[in-house]
């Protein structure tokens, strides 16, 4: 009986795994289109904005070049959609986009009842405060009775509540859907404290702020914000494909495989790094992707690290450490399932 057994797992499992995975809807018309519709933020530096010549650039607009290199092997084939933070949802769930690459925290309920799928976490990210230090404020318990400008619909809005609560202070909240007025209306004054995910008081200081040194980012951080692309549940083979595209990112940076020496690395007699960039075949057949799909990725956009760094590194003037973002190897949170 025991060896009746391990024969029917055997081929279970060997019935599991062969065969490449068959389109669903959204992959269907994605392909059919030619062109990836991704949803973005309007304007978060470091993350998506255009730039001085109206090309989308960032952290999260990476990501959707991304998964379109992994479909169409080209980096310009994405339509992007500027979302704010009520719409992305009912622009997800209408078809409008196809994903959502857009500063977009994992959470239960979105999961389980708003119906998405997250892709790996692309930033690890937490919920801070922003305040001009003209208030002489240094921590954010000292904030009772402040005027806090908010985003609608977000996880930032919904833990602001409870950290005021749980730490017996009253708030009152100025509540603004658009990036630029929310900004607008700290900067001038309506409001004492601007609170969001860390990395965006990073980027608005450094950059939005008419003289970045007038403004302090307080120490505490109050929340988990892990920040991951977004699908429509229902589409498991689109899911597929954007999950594995972000974790060829970081598999790369994990090989020591980078945008400048990524053709070298295709001698590389490495079974692991042979299986990854496609020289041996069998990932692309097994994801219904050209074999040579991580390949164009690190390619043309680098590894997780170069994405990281091109875009609010040490070098940019939101000036990140990786912290939780970097490997696991060193530290960090970001580890890579295995390509096999």
């Amino acid at each position: 009986m025991k060896k009746l057994s391990v024969v029917v797992a055997g081929a279970a499992l060997a019935a599991f795994a062969v065969g490449p995975a068959q389109a669903g809807k959204t992959l269907d018309a994605v392909k059919q289109r030619g062109q990836l519709i991704c949803g973005v933020s309007p304007s978060t530096a470091g993350f998506s904005r255009p730039n001085n010549q109206g090309a989308w650039e960032g952290l999260d607009v990476d990501f959707c070049k991304a998964v379109a290199i992994a479909l169409f092997g080209d980096a310009s084939k994405v339509r992007y959609v500027s979302t704010t933070s009520p719409q992305r949802f009912p622009a997800l769930q209408s078809g409008e986009v196809d994903m959502l690459s857009r500063t977009t925290t994992a959470t239960l309920t979105r999961d389980t009842v708003n119906g998405f799928n997250f892709a790996p976490v692309t930033f690890y990210d937490g919920q801070g405060f922003m305040v001009p230090k003209k208030l002489g404020v240094k921590s954010a318990k000292e904030l009772n009775g402040a005027t806090v400008c908010v985003s609608p619909g977000t996880t930032t809005e919904l833990n602001l509540a409870d950290y005021f609560r749980a730490q017996k202070m009253q708030f009152k909240p100025v509540v603004i859907e658009k990036v630029d007025e929310i900004r607008a209306a700290y900067f001038s004054g309506r409001c004492d404290v601007y609170t969001t995910d860390a990395s965006g008081l990073a980027a608005m200081r450094a950059v939005d702020a008419p003289n970045p040194e007038d403004h302090l980012i307080l120490p505490e951080i109050i929340s988990k914000e892990p920040l991951a692309p977004t699908v429509r549940h229902g589409d498991e083979e689109f899911a597929d494909v954007v999950r594995w595209a972000v974790y060829a990112t970081i598999e790369a940076e994990e090989l020591g495989i980078t945008s400048k020496n990524v053709d070298q690395m295709l001698k590389s007699e490495d079974p692991g790094i042979k299986r990854f960039l496609g020289v041996t075949p069998g990932n692309g057949k097994a994801l219904g992707l050209d074999e040579k799909w991580a390949y164009n990725i690190v390619k043309q956009l680098g590894n997780y690290g170069e994405i990281f760094e091109r875009n609010v590194g040490k070098n940019t003037p939101l000036k990140l450490e990786r912290g939780l973002n970097d490997l696991w190897t060193r530290g960090g949170l970001q580890y890579a399932q295995p390509f096999r």
